[in-house]
């Protein structure tokens, strides 16, 4: 009984950084955000904006992109980039913010949706 206590104590106090994501794994995962965003130096926007210090950034901010009515009106209401909103909308992009324009249809795995966010954080605006 002892023993069971001590490890799910164990496990109920490394939750928080599990819950922080993978910055390495993120990079995988953003493979499949690459077609149409970019990160790092000399990012570019694409099909999508890019990326870089999108967390804490307002919604619809990248100078230069043509971003849909949806994320024009969500700017207006002053929304920015949390991690709230960004794993919400990574989760189911169409439902989340009606009217988007982005195709992809979002990331199933929440751990997937951690370590995305993780990886992105690695990326400061420029």
């Amino acid at each position: 009984m002892r023993k069971s206590l001590t490890v799910a104590l164990c496990l109920f106090a490394a939750s928080p950084a599990l819950a922080d994501g993978n910055a390495d794994a993120g990079g995988i995962v953003f493979k499949k955000c690459a077609a149409c965003h970019a990160v790092g130096p000399g990012a570019k926007n694409k099909v999508g904006p890019e990326l870089n210090g999108i967390l804490g950034r307002k919604v619809a901010a990248v100078d230069g992109f043509n971003y849909s009515p949806a994320f024009k009106t969500k700017a207006e209401e002053g929304w920015s980039w949390d991690e709230t909103h960004l794993s919400e909308y990574l989760a189911n992009p169409k439902a989340y913010v009606k009217g988007t324009k982005m195709a992809f249809p979002g990331l199933k795995k929440p751990e997937e949706i951690s370590d995305i966010i993780a990886y992105l954080k690695t990326f400061p605006a420029e």
